[in-house]
């Protein structure tokens, strides 16, 4: 059973840092890609970051050159480091684990933005 705990969402100002996490287990984790996804009331869920299993990662174009997403797998942790955070990062952030076709989230963190 593959299991998905995101975490550090938060209250954060405009323009601060914030760092997100998701521990992973049952999943062997540094076999599979992994992402970061986005969902704010009233709209789909938007994937904002991946990460490949061999480390190649993607960005939106609206986070790209702030945020970024990394990986630990000897502690099966996936990362996103948010800089320059904007008004419109806010939402709940959802860990994804890609296993074929085979998708697994988290519970989500909400990430608050404060002007």
């Amino acid at each position: 059973q593959v299991t998905l705990v995101e975490s550090g969402g938060g209250l954060v100002q405009l323009g601060d840092s914030l760092r997100l996490s998701c521990v992973a287990s049952g999943s062997l984790f540094a076999n599979f890609p992994m992402a970061w996804a986005r969902q704010v009331p009233g709209k789909q869920r938007e994937v904002v970051a991946r990460i490949g299993a061999g480390g190649g990662t993607t960005y939106a174009d609206s986070v790209k050159g702030r945020f970024t997403i990394s990986r630990d797998n000897s502690k099966e942790t996936l990362f996103l480091q948010m800089e320059s955070v904007k008004l419109e990062d806010a939402g709940v952030y959802y860990c994804n684990q890609r296993q074929y076709a085979t998708d697994y989230w988290g519970q989500g963190t909400e990430v608050i933005v404060s002007p």
